[in-house]
Protein backbone atom coordinates (compact mmCIF):
# COMPACT_ATOMS: atom_id res chain seq x y z
CA UNK A 1 0.00 0.00 0.00
CA UNK A 2 1.46 3.15 -1.17
CA UNK A 3 0.84 5.96 1.43
CA UNK A 4 0.07 9.61 0.55
CA UNK A 5 3.12 12.39 0.41
CA UNK A 6 3.82 13.99 3.47
CA UNK A 7 2.83 18.16 2.80
CA UNK A 8 5.56 19.73 2.72
CA UNK A 9 5.59 23.06 5.05
CA UNK A 10 7.45 26.35 3.72
CA UNK A 11 7.11 29.55 5.03
CA UNK A 12 3.77 31.40 3.63
CA UNK A 13 5.98 33.86 1.73
CA UNK A 14 8.47 31.47 -0.09
CA UNK A 15 5.38 29.34 -1.00
CA UNK A 16 3.64 32.14 -2.88
CA UNK A 17 6.89 33.13 -4.55
CA UNK A 18 6.33 31.39 -7.37
CA UNK A 19 2.75 31.49 -8.06
CA UNK A 20 2.93 35.53 -7.20
CA UNK A 21 6.17 35.56 -9.67
CA UNK A 22 3.91 34.50 -12.59
CA UNK A 23 1.27 36.52 -11.82
CA UNK A 24 3.75 39.64 -11.80
CA UNK A 25 4.89 38.35 -15.00
CA UNK A 26 0.61 37.61 -16.81
CA UNK A 27 0.34 41.40 -15.12
CA UNK A 28 3.26 43.22 -17.07
CA UNK A 29 2.42 41.41 -19.84
CA UNK A 30 -1.13 42.14 -19.94
CA UNK A 31 0.05 46.46 -18.67
CA UNK A 32 2.32 46.03 -22.20
CA UNK A 33 -0.59 44.78 -24.47
CA UNK A 34 -3.03 47.18 -23.41
CA UNK A 35 -0.66 50.17 -23.62
CA UNK A 36 0.29 48.82 -26.89
CA UNK A 37 -2.43 48.36 -28.61
CA UNK A 38 -2.66 45.33 -31.00
CA UNK A 39 -5.87 46.93 -33.05
CA UNK A 40 -3.51 49.31 -34.93
CA UNK A 41 -1.27 47.88 -37.45
CA UNK A 42 2.45 47.37 -37.16
CA UNK A 43 2.67 47.12 -33.51
CA UNK A 44 2.60 43.50 -32.96
CA UNK A 45 3.96 40.83 -36.27
CA UNK A 46 1.39 39.35 -38.44
CA UNK A 47 0.30 36.03 -36.97
CA UNK A 48 2.79 33.19 -38.63
CA UNK A 49 -0.22 30.74 -39.43
CA UNK A 50 -2.54 33.37 -41.07
CA UNK A 51 0.58 34.99 -43.17
CA UNK A 52 0.91 30.97 -44.46
CA UNK A 53 -2.19 29.98 -44.61
CA UNK A 54 -4.84 32.82 -44.54
CA UNK A 55 -6.99 31.00 -42.74
CA UNK A 56 -7.23 32.52 -38.73
CA UNK A 57 -5.48 30.07 -36.16
CA UNK A 58 -7.18 29.73 -32.61
CA UNK A 59 -5.54 31.92 -31.06
CA UNK A 60 -5.67 34.93 -33.86
CA UNK A 61 -7.57 37.80 -31.79
CA UNK A 62 -5.90 37.07 -28.67
CA UNK A 63 -4.09 40.11 -28.74
CA UNK A 64 -6.75 42.54 -29.36
CA UNK A 65 -9.03 40.29 -26.83
CA UNK A 66 -6.51 41.16 -23.95
CA UNK A 67 -5.80 44.68 -24.74
CA UNK A 68 -9.65 45.02 -24.91
CA UNK A 69 -10.54 43.38 -21.22
CA UNK A 70 -7.67 45.48 -19.78
CA UNK A 71 -9.71 48.69 -21.13
CA UNK A 72 -12.83 47.44 -19.80
CA UNK A 73 -14.33 46.55 -23.03
CA UNK A 74 -15.43 43.30 -22.43
CA UNK A 75 -17.99 42.34 -25.22
CA UNK A 76 -15.07 43.74 -27.86
CA UNK A 77 -13.07 41.20 -26.05
CA UNK A 78 -15.38 38.62 -26.09
CA UNK A 79 -15.91 39.58 -30.11
CA UNK A 80 -11.98 39.35 -30.64
CA UNK A 81 -11.74 35.76 -29.34
CA UNK A 82 -14.38 33.75 -27.46
CA UNK A 83 -13.10 30.87 -26.63
CA UNK A 84 -9.30 32.78 -25.19
CA UNK A 85 -11.98 34.91 -23.31
CA UNK A 86 -14.23 32.07 -21.54
CA UNK A 87 -10.91 30.46 -20.43
CA UNK A 88 -9.92 33.63 -18.31
CA UNK A 89 -11.97 32.05 -15.45
CA UNK A 90 -11.25 29.11 -15.39
CA UNK A 91 -7.06 30.16 -15.53
CA UNK A 92 -8.00 32.40 -12.61
CA UNK A 93 -9.70 29.37 -10.76
CA UNK A 94 -6.18 27.29 -11.51
CA UNK A 95 -3.73 29.93 -10.44
CA UNK A 96 -6.05 30.57 -6.82
CA UNK A 97 -6.06 26.92 -6.43
CA UNK A 98 -2.45 26.59 -6.96
CA UNK A 99 -1.58 29.28 -4.39
CA UNK A 100 -3.68 28.07 -1.81
CA UNK A 101 -2.09 24.34 -2.52
CA UNK A 102 1.40 25.97 -2.44
CA UNK A 103 0.93 27.85 0.99
CA UNK A 104 -0.25 24.44 2.71
CA UNK A 105 2.49 22.73 1.35
CA UNK A 106 0.36 20.62 -1.07
CA UNK A 107 1.08 19.52 -4.60
CA UNK A 108 -1.03 21.12 -7.21
CA UNK A 109 -3.76 18.44 -8.18
CA UNK A 110 -7.19 19.48 -10.31
CA UNK A 111 -9.67 17.17 -12.31
CA UNK A 112 -9.11 20.09 -15.04
CA UNK A 113 -5.38 19.10 -15.13
CA UNK A 114 -6.01 15.77 -15.98
CA UNK A 115 -4.74 14.00 -19.07
CA UNK A 116 -9.11 13.48 -20.42
CA UNK A 117 -9.52 16.92 -19.72
CA UNK A 118 -6.39 18.30 -21.64
CA UNK A 119 -7.07 16.31 -24.19
CA UNK A 120 -11.11 17.67 -24.38
CA UNK A 121 -9.50 20.98 -24.07
CA UNK A 122 -7.12 20.76 -27.17
CA UNK A 123 -9.98 19.06 -29.13
CA UNK A 124 -12.17 21.87 -28.38
CA UNK A 125 -9.11 24.12 -29.83
CA UNK A 126 -8.87 22.39 -32.89
CA UNK A 127 -12.18 22.05 -33.60
CA UNK A 128 -12.70 26.38 -32.95
CA UNK A 129 -9.97 26.72 -34.83
CA UNK A 130 -11.95 25.06 -38.13
CA UNK A 131 -14.91 26.26 -37.01
CA UNK A 132 -13.85 29.90 -36.97
CA UNK A 133 -13.24 29.44 -40.73
CA UNK A 134 -16.35 28.09 -42.05
CA UNK A 135 -18.65 30.32 -43.71
CA UNK A 136 -21.19 29.54 -40.65
CA UNK A 137 -18.84 30.64 -38.18
CA UNK A 138 -17.72 33.38 -38.98
CA UNK A 139 -18.71 34.71 -35.65
CA UNK A 140 -15.90 33.03 -34.14
CA UNK A 141 -13.76 35.15 -36.07
CA UNK A 142 -11.51 38.33 -35.31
Amino acid sequence: MTQAPVPVRRPLARAALLPLGVLAGVGAAVAYVAAVDPHEPGHYPTCPFLALTGLYCPGCGALRMVNSAAHGRFGEAFGSNPLTFLTLPVLGYLWARWLTLRARGEPMRSRLLSPGAIGALLAVIVVYGVVRNLPFGQALAP
